[in-house]
């Protein structure tokens, strides 16, 4: 009898963010900037940018496209990956798939294949997500099984995201409208200083628009932004979700529509080729809550993924939380002991004010938290971090290249 033969055994190898981009977000609504834009040229205006940027990056070396969509359907649908690599002009011998995780699908599409990287099946990888909720609005034509409430699976309400939201208040007494009102001032206050100091143009990739009545333009621009939000102004706000309840437009992310997508590499494909590592990636972690609490999500899969990189939350000196609703944000902090306007959490303000293409919004975390990095070399690790519909939470560790004790060093660095 003759032995099997021996395998080789791979180490685990270093994962880089390279860059991101994305499109302006636009409002999603018929008189929005992207009404009559289709999602997927959407998308793949991006990944033609990222090509563009980096010269450098032959694009038969990208060895994955991972697009995510949450409702994939339309122009959202037919296995966005491999249409957009097509459409993008790689070449057809790039492989491609779509992914969701409701609003975690970008940041799923990114650890998913940073993974394969890490295990070597992939050296580069494009990740990514678009959202166009004009066209296709969050649950829009989803047949829902009865079970879930027949069965009292999931409470019925906990399909409404904003339910949710009030359901977070009602749990967490201290977590009091004011504060939430508070919050989201702040945010749009942040951003609004962010787009000033230039901190956030170098992500926008311009796409040109056509409108029936107007003819053709070019996005070049957040559309949704509310400078002039005061504490005072949003007092008087409808709260949409239940009578007299405490969330309202201003607290939430609006309705919208947006493409993001990154480059991802091993840290020595990234040397190789010359690409830039503005990120390694240290951990990640997924994880379940009750639906109806959707919003608490990120405190358990922040847990994983601080357990998996051996740190502790006091490691972590930025944090991107994206922020579907004000009360979420703020339910994550109380339970780190982190103050609301802490100055690490959401320096260029978040969500609220730019909106939330759901499946979008995970890269977008990921290019901010990397801008903040080349500002904060003092900062070795950041997050990102956001909660996911039916009850998920999703978060990535990040570490700091340009921090002196950088542990990502390649080969022919050290």
């Amino acid at each position: 009898m003759t032995a099997a033969p021996e395998t080789s055994r791979r180490a685990v190898r270093d994962v880089v963010f390279v860059d991101g981009a994305r499109t302006p977000f636009g409002k999603a609504k018929p008189d929005g900037m992207y009404a009559q834009t289709r999602a997927d040229d959407l998308i793949v205006k991006v990944v033609r940018e990222l090509l563009r940027r980096h010269p450098e990056l032959p694009p038969e070396r990208i060895d994955e496209v991972a697009i995510a969509a949450t409702t994939q359907q339309g122009d959202q649908g037919l296995t966005l990956g491999r249409t957009v690599g097509i459409l993008a002009g790689l070449p057809q011998s790039v492989p491609g798939y779509a992914i969701d995780r409701m609003c975690a699908g970008a940041m799923t599409a990114a650890t998913t294949t940073a993974a394969g990287i890490a295990m070597g099946a992939a050296d580069v990888v494009i990740a990514g997500g678009v959202e166009h909720m004009g066209r296709h609005p969050m649950g829009f034509d989803a047949d829902v099984n009865p079970r879930f409430v027949a069965e009292k699976l999931v409470d019925q309400q906990a399909l409404n995201m904003g339910v949710t939201a009030e359901n977070l208040h009602d749990k967490f007494p201290q977590l009091t409208k004011e504060r939430a009102d508070r919050f989201a001032v702040e945010s749009q206050a942040k951003y609004a200083k962010a787009l000033a100091n230039g901190d956030i143009d170098p992500d926008l990739v311009p796409v040109a628009v056509r409108s029936s009545e107007l003819g053709w333009g070019l996005a070049t621009a957040d559309e949704l932004p509310r400078p002039e939000t005061t504490f005072e102004s949003i007092q008087g706000l409808r709260t949409p979700f239940r009578p007299g309840g405490r969330v309202t437009p201003a607290t939430s992310s609006p309705l919208t529509d947006g493409a993001t997508a990154a480059v991802l590499a091993s840290a020595d494909a990234a040397a190789e080729l010359g690409l830039p590592a503005k990120m390694r990636l240290v951990s990640y972690g997924y994880a379940g809550v009750p639906p109806e609490i959707m919003g608490y999500g990120p405190v358990p899969s922040t847990e994983k993924a601080l357990k998996a990189a051996g740190l502790t939350i006091d490691d972590i000196g930025l944090f991107e939380l994206n922020e579907a609703f004000a009360v979420q944000v703020l339910s994550f902090l109380d339970h780190y002991g982190i103050a609301d306007d802490d100055p690490r959490v959401n320096p260029y303000g978040g969500a609220i004010a730019m909106g939330h293409p759901l499946a979008s919004s995970g890269v977008r975390l990921m290019m901010q938290l990397a801008r903040q990095f080349e500002q904060h070399p003092e900062v070795r690790y950041g997050l990102t971090a956001m909660c996911v519909g039916l009850g998920q939470g999703g978060s990535v560790i990040w570490e700091n290249p340009h921090h002196a004790d950088y542990s990502g060093r390649t080969d022919e660095e050290n």
